[in-house]
């Protein structure tokens, strides 16, 4: 079954809020064997926004919409739709009254104008929404399953999970699955994973790779389409073994791991612990690291050290070496590592600084220019990269570079000690 996916909202074409929920459902429609074929975006604009139904109508056989459902003159999906399929509407007093209920739990009285919310188009299926006002619909047209979803994230997801869902799976016959896995690798570019499995990738039938570059790591999504779960995961782990007989050596994780979560094991298998300094990434690194449940067992504290004031304060940067060299310099992270190693009485201790960016470069010091250095018994090792991308990017690009070169640091000490 083709599948469109509409999402309707001026907010989303200027790029005020993410579009969260077109990720959501390709998601689950995938798991449940449906083909999403088809995404489109557009404003709050009633003659686009038929247009786009005409086009969805012609080319897919499910069409699924967020948003435009609530209570302003603003949201129009419905009446759009009722327009485009010449559709009359009724209003339905258990939709009423559920509304009504739901202002008069919290102590408020319903607007006149969220009557329009119980306005249900002739013939339509009612998906109850039990988290918001608007609910859901679900409408058969020559042929076609058309299905309204309210915008707000929780409340698409709640109508989804509890009405949407059971929905599909009763009136469709089995689709089959489409089932992921994902490999993530680090320490080698999108290039040369592309390169060493050319050949895979150019006979590939079921499952199919993709290659993808992220923040400071490359993402192999292994696909495959099956009737059952356990056929598409034989399938998978066949195409993940030879995957990993060329690339073993980069790989760090699968699925949902992230690097944080990688370096907290590393961590824990090692007995070490560890602390930050940072400048630039304001606390981003640690943030990361404190994602990972359990971390307490391994991050002993975080300084963030933005201005040289606090560089000098808290973690006894010298001033002769911000003087002589700035803050941003290899010296002054490799004693920002040394400094907050000290404080916290950590294994490790790790220091970024840098220019994230707009402002604050110089000719000699560009944007995205990041010093970083890890700090243990044995002394200290320092790292220069340029990200040289958004404020954003090089903010995450700089945590994540560093939570992986302590990673390095960990391999290489084990590697030394046994050398000895």
């Amino acid at each position: 079954m083709k599948v469109e996916v509409i999402n309707t909202g001026t907010e989303l074409l200027l790029g005020e809020i993410l579009n969260t929920n077109f990720q959501y459902l390709s998601r689950q429609l995938n798991k449940l064997g449906f083909d999403v074929l088809y995404q489109t975006t557009v404003g709050d604009n009633a003659g686009r926004l038929k247009d786009v139904f005409k086009n969805a109508l012609e080319r897919a056989d499910i069409i699924i919409t967020t948003g435009g459902l609530g209570p302003t003159r603003g949201d129009i999906t419905k009446e759009v739709l009722c327009e485009t399929l010449n559709l009359g509407t009724y209003l339905d007093l258990d939709t009423w009254n559920r509304i009504n209920n739901y202002f008069c739990k919290r102590g408020l009285c319903m607007s006149g104008n969220n009557e329009k919310q119980a306005m249900i188009p002739v013939g339509a299926e009612i998906l109850t929404n039990e988290v918001g006002t608007a609910p859901g619909l679900a409408i058969r047209h020559e042929g076609k399953l058309i299905v309204l979803l309210p915008g707000p994230p929780s409340e698409m997801q709640h109508v989804y999970e509890k009405q949407l869902e059971p929905f599909l799976i009763n009136h469709f016959t089995k689709q089959g699955i489409i089932y992921s896995h994902i490999i993530r690798l680090r320490g080698i570019g999108e290039s040369a994973v592309a390169e060493k499995l050319d050949d895979i990738i150019t006979s590939q039938t079921n499952p199919t790779i993709a290659i993808y570059a992220r923040r400071g790591e490359i993402i192999i999504r292994i696909t495959a389409k099956c009737m059952e779960v356990n056929e598409a995961k034989t399938l998978i782990a066949a195409m993940e073994a030879l995957v990993n007989t060329r690339l073993k050596q980069f790989i760090y994780g699968t699925d949902d791991e992230t690097l944080a979560s990688y370096l907290g094991k590393e961590l824990l298998r090692t007995k070490s612990t560890i602390a930050f300094a940072e400048s630039c990434t304001g606390g981003l690194a640690s943030s990361l690291v404190t994602d990972v449940p359990g971390s307490s067992e391994y991050l002993l504290g975080s300084a963030v050290t933005y201005s040289n004031m606090a560089k000098h304060k808290l973690i006894n940067v010298s001033e002769e070496s911000l003087e002589a060299y700035g803050a941003v310099s290899w010296q002054v992270a490799c004693e920002m590592a040394q400094g907050v190693r000290e404080l916290f009485g950590t294994t490790y201790g790790v220091g970024i600084t840098g220019i994230a960016g707009p402002g604050g470069a110089t000719e000699d010091k560009p944007v995205g220019l990041v010093y970083m250095a890890v700090a243990d018994a044995d002394g200290v090792k320092w790292a220069k990269h340029v990200f040289g991308g958004t404020r954003t990017d090089n903010k995450m690009r700089s945590a994540l570079t560093a939570i992986s070169m302590v990673i390095d640091r960990i391999k290489e000490k084990e590697t030394e000690n046994k050398d000895k």
